[in-house]
């Protein structure tokens, strides 16, 4: 997914359903997460879709000791200028009161 099928999909959604929702998201977890995301009333009832851009793991490393007992711990390096990005979607469940990610296959 890139930026530019992200913007066309928006495009699509505004033509087509109400918005309920938009925003922007930034966690600093993983190294930096950014999720935009904008939820919708869609043919399947409420539904979200997030577009998650994250840096791209370029090396790892372990810091342990050979001591019975011994913690181990992993530090991941992110890449300041490499992004991943994908597109995920969730629809509203009553029943939960919460979002629940949808099958991938359903779009094929």
């Amino acid at each position: 997914m890139t930026k530019e099928k992200w913007g066309g999909i928006l495009d699509n959604i505004k033509e087509k359903f109400e918005i309920t929702n938009k925003g922007n998201e930034h966690l600093e977890d993983e190294g930096g997460v950014d999720i935009e995301f904008v939820e919708f009333d869609g043919p399947l009832g409420k539904m979200r879709l997030e577009f998650v851009s994250k840096p791209i793991v370029i090396d790892k490393k372990m810091t342990y000791s050979r001591r019975i007992g011994s913690e181990t711990k992993v530090d991941y390096i992110y890449s300041e200028n490499e992004k991943s990005e994908n597109m995920t979607a969730y629809k509203w469940d009553d029943a939960m009161n919460d979002w629940t990610e949808m099958d991938g296959s359903m779009f094929d």
